[in-house]
């Protein structure tokens, strides 16, 4: 498992080059044709995963090859993955989805602006961003909002934060800590996650390594596999009487974990859950534990 972030990076690798096929580029932007009937086209990238895109890149709402004009709708899965020199992105009105890792480690944004086109976010389109610092949703999209100026992208109506950024104040409303919501953000030095809250999902603050300080609400039932993987500042952390599930992985790599508290209503602690945390001195398991993984404590020296 010490290995995970490499083998991720190497699966990352191979889907971006699997396929280097694309349709036409103009000024600089790859594209592939979603419908020759519907005149529709989505974003991509050359092939070579690497700073194929840099600087500050405005993504047009029409592109026009071979004579006709193509509506761009989408930004492809890995579209701008590793583009490490990304400055700015200006995403028009016309796209509707953004898909998975579609900016994964652009680690040169700042910011985000999600327009009121946009209806569909796929998975960690925005995950090892990590030095973002303002995300906005535009106040008439009807899927995704960023209330109360809270610097996260939240899907409305599940109340799930799907993307946040070192500045992210988590609303009261929110109830789910999406999948790689905070995932390397490795500029969050603290974060409070509000009673509302219920579910913190897989890989949600993954390797976030400058985290020293973490509140987890009253309502919490569980923490995700690799929840708070390789948060190598975070130095202790109390796991309220709400937790049922403590997730595989969930704190492995937590180097500088020595306290924990862990709730009375915790029934199963996951495989390598605290594996590696080597500053762990001391754990108390309580009467409601009635699983504990493979591998739970591995080297806690």
């Amino acid at each position: 498992m010490k290995n995970l972030k490499s083998i991720f990076t190497a699966l990352l690798l191979l889907c971006c080059t699997v396929s280097t096929a694309y349709s036409f580029e103009v000024d600089g932007i790859y594209y592939n044709i979603l419908s020759h009937k519907d005149k529709t086209v989505y974003v991509t990238y050359g092939g070579i995963y690497s700073d194929e895109y840099s600087g500050d890149v405005t993504i047009p709402a029409n592109v026009i090859y071979d004579g006709t004009s193509y509506s761009v709708t989408t930004i492809g899965y890995y579209a701008f993955s590793g583009c490490s020199s990304l400055a700015s992105i200006e995403i028009p009105n016309s796209v509707t989805n953004i898909g998975n890792d579609a900016f994964s480690g652009c680690t040169s944004l700042t910011s985000i602006e999600i327009p009121n086109s946009v209806t569909t976010i796929g998975d960690g389109a925005f995950r090892s961003c990590k030095n973002i610092t303002n995300i906005t949703v535009d106040e008439n999209n009807p899927v995704y909002d960023s209330r109360n100026n809270c610097n996260a992208i939240i899907e409305t109506a599940s109340n799930t934060l799907i993307g946040g950024c070192q500045n992210t104040i988590i609303p009261n409303s929110v109830t789910t800590i999406g999948n790689y919501a905070f995932y390397e953000c490795s500029s969050l030095a603290s974060i409070i996650i509000p009673n509302s809250v219920t579910t913190i999902g897989n890989y949600a603050f993954l390797d976030c390594r400058n985290l020293t300080s973490i509140t987890i609400g009253n309502s919490v039932t569980t923490i995700g596999d690799n929840a708070f993987y390789e948060c190598s500042s975070l130095a202790s952390i109390i796991i309220p009487n709400s937790v049922t599930t403590i997730g595989n992985y969930a704190f492995s790599d937590c180097t500088s974990l020595t306290s924990i508290t862990i709730g009375n209503s915790v029934t199963t602690i996951g495989k390598s859950a605290f594996g590696y945390c080597t500053s762990l001195t001391s754990i108390t398991i309580p009467n409601s534990v009635t699983t504990i993984g493979n591998y739970a404590f591995s080297d806690c020296i």
